[in-house]
């Protein structure tokens, strides 16, 4: 049986009299893809803030590999092995496509020169080497989000967590995105993404967590929560309940 990798209790977050988050559990195992989905201002990045150390819960506990770590700085979370992409990405803009990298490196690695390979193993993994030595700026949206992932793997992360990484991008991006999260599971990776886009995340997902106005309202396998009800009526609709049951 696979060991929980997370594992959240009764995790709730407050702004004021805001409740983001009320009392969400769950695990995630090892080697597990999970996503988590929810319409808009369900409360997902939030839960992504209190897992990674931006926001401390107002309440309930986060583990990682059964060590509490509510609370705990990013950084230090992320030396521990759990990674996350932002909604927005933010690289170093006037460094260049590998030093970008190099910061994520530096973390794990005992010197420049395992940093360097590190690095560049990252950055073919990515697709990324033959741009290695543009500035950060000049990247196109998909390739700023590639270098976003490329910063986080270079930290050696034993989970990722990606939050919508594929928003914004064509077909073909997202095909290429699905692969990459193939590829990371196949390494070794346990991964918990946040995504909009049903037809390319449902496919490759173990278990599916729905949120809505901050609670957990379902969670299972993917063909389970297609045709849950609730989460149809809060979130996936009619159309693409109907679409699912056709492919």
């Amino acid at each position: 049986m696979k060991r929980p990798k997370l594992y959240l209790d009764k995790v709730t977050m407050k702004f004021g009299n805001l409740i983001a988050n009320e009392d969400v559990s769950f695990e995630v195992k090892e080697g597990e893809i999970v996503s988590l989905i929810g319409p808009n201002g369900a409360g997902k990045t939030t839960l992504f803030n209190c897992i990674t150390g931006f926001y401390k819960p107002f309440s309930g506990r986060v583990y990682f590999e059964g060590t509490e770590i509510t609370g705990w700085p990013p950084h230090k979370i992320t030396a521990l092995g759990l990674a996350r992409t932002f909604q927005i990405v933010k690289p170093l803009k006037e460094m260049t496509v590998r030093d970008n990298v190099l910061t994520g490196a530096f973390l794990k690695a005992k010197d420049r020169k395992e940093a360097e390979e590190i690095a560049d193993d990252v950055l073919k993994f990515t697709q990324l080497y033959d741009k290695r030595n543009f500035l950060a700026s000049s990247l196109t949206i998909v390739d700023k989000k590639r270098l976003e992932l490329a910063r986080i793997l270079a930290t050696k992360p034993k989970m990722v967590m990606l939050d919508e990484v594929m928003a914004g991008l064509n077909s073909t991006e997202i095909k290429q995105a699905v692969d990459i999260c193939m590829k990371l599971r196949e390494s070794g990776i346990t991964l918990l993404i946040v995504e909009h886009i049903m037809e390319a995340i449902m496919p490759i997902s173990d278990r599916v967590i729905v949120l809505n106005a901050g609670r957990k309202i379902a969670e299972g396998p993917p063909q389970e929560i297609v045709n849950n009800e609730e989460v149809i009526k809060a979130y996936l609709g009619e159309r693409y309940h109907a679409k699912s049951k056709k492919s």
